[in-house]
């Protein structure tokens, strides 16, 4: 059997930097959940077709299980986990998501969030089609899509109203 040539990437995980030894043939999806043990990031269909892996690298939401780890040289990614917890307080996405019934099972929801901070940090006003057609490559089960619309609206407008208080 051939010795796997492993190589080291450096990458920045929710603001922290990581140097990882990683497979050619790793992905993503597999680094953050097994190395780096941020769970938030699931595991679905494995074939980009759900969504439910989606991370933001460079701002962008990724599919993390169709990413090769070593394909994230040098950038920045965002799970679920970077976003505010309990201890240091909820983002205003994860607030409205409960506020609003937006989860059910759960299985979807940091993926959605996710995908909406992308959204609310380019468009801080974007119209309930434009929730959706971000959304749209995110697969949720449970909901129906009305609550994590309304979600996702109502967090932007907290969020502007905060940008003008501030």
């Amino acid at each position: 059997m051939e010795a796997v040539n492993k190589k080291w990437i450096h990458i920045v995980v929710n603001s922290q930097k990581h140097e990882i030894e990683v497979r050619p043939n790793e992905l993503l999806v597999d680094v953050l959940r097994e190395r780096l043990r941020l769970t938030g990031t699931k595991v679905g269909c494995e074939a980009g077709d759900c969504g439910a892996c989606t991370v933001l690298i460079k701002g962008k939401p990724t599919l993390s299980c169709l990413t090769l780890a070593i394909e994230c040289q040098g950038k920045e990614i965002l799970t679920i986990e970077g976003l505010g917890d309990i201890s240091t307080g909820l983002h205003p996405l994860q607030r409205a998501f409960v506020e609003h019934y937006a989860l059910q099972c759960g299985f979807c929801t940091p993926a959605m969030i996710v995908t909406a901070k992308a959204l609310l940090d380019r468009n801080s006003n974007p119209s309930e089609d434009e929730v959706r057609e971000a959304i749209n490559g995110v697969i949720c089960r449970c909901t129906g899509y009305m609550q994590i619309v309304e979600a996702i609206l109502a967090a932007a407008k907290e969020m502007r109203e905060t940008v003008h208080e501030a």
